[in-house]
């Protein structure tokens, strides 16, 4: 397994400050969000910065909503596949986001459908091209996901496996979840947190730094290797104060458990 950053965590203006960054960290992969906006001149030039540094893209970010709504899938499912195309411009060949809760199959089976059809799609296109969509982990809980995963039965579909998102959003167990998930898992993000019902924020949970959280990397770390998953640990930090500084911590602190277990 090896270390990345996601970009967007630095919180700078200019993908070469970012970049920079990331040398300045000693990690070469990294994440990037895209837009199915850019042409493919602008996705070379987002490659050659990347090359020029000595980083690769580990996946991008491709989040454009939900997938619950047939009018509203008319729309971004051609985005999705751009962003799919693009991905396959950047060397990457993954693209990551959120696609909207799980409809219950046997309460809702006519929403379950909708977004069973949309995600089928999706899948098969991104199979055709030779790319994977990774959906992200955290609204419901991995068995959820996994019966999901199933149905489709297309490895051109599978997740972006967020462990402090199962913590936080369903209180679900992320080693076990990196078991259950298995075969499925084409990328992870690095990131920590706990279920806070009390908390008096917009959200019931909090994020916390790595190792700091109800994450438990020392049964989670070795249940990804047990899985089969040997790819990227992207580090993703959505809050706090001092971005360089919770990133630099978080690359020390999987560095140091990756030597630990020998990964």
């Amino acid at each position: 397994m090896k270390v990345a950053v996601m970009l967007d965590s630095f919180r700078l203006p200019t993908l070469d400050e970012r970049l920079d960054c990331c040398r300045k960290l000693g990690v070469d992969g990294a994440q990037l969000t895209v837009s199915p906006e850019w042409t493919d001149a602008c996705a070379k030039d987002h490659l050659a910065h990347a090359k020029d540094k000595g980083i690769v893209y580990t996946a991008l970010c491709g989040d454009l909503g939900d997938f619950s709504d047939i009018e509203n899938n008319k729309r971004i499912i051609p985005l999705c596949k751009r962003n799919l195309d693009l991905s396959m411009i950047l060397e990457s060949g993954i693209v990551t986001a959120h696609v909207g809760d799980i409809p219950n199959k046997t309460h809702h089976p006519e929403e379950y459908e909708i977004m069973y059809n949309a995600l089928r799609e999706i899948a098969e296109y991104a199979k055709s091209i030779g790319a994977k969509y990774a959906m992200e982990t955290g609204p419901e809980h991995a068995s959820v996901v996994r019966a999901f995963l199933d149905d489709i039965g297309c490895d051109g579909i599978g997740v972006n496996l967020d462990p402090a998102n199962l913590v936080m959003c369903s209180c679900d167990n992320a080693a076990r979840a990196a078991t259950l998930l298995g075969k499925y898992i084409y990328h992870t993000h690095a990131k920590d947190g706990i279920y806070a019902p009390m908390n008096t924020g917009r959200y019931p949970w909090i994020e916390v730094p790595l190792g700091q959280g109800a994450v438990h990397f020392d049964e989670y770390l070795p249940a990804l290797h047990f899985a089969g998953y040997d790819g990227w640990l992207t580090i993703e930090r959505e809050c706090g104060d001092t971005p360089m500084r919770d990133v630099g911590l978080a690359v020390d602190f999987l560095n140091e458990m990756l030597k630990r277990y020998g990964y």
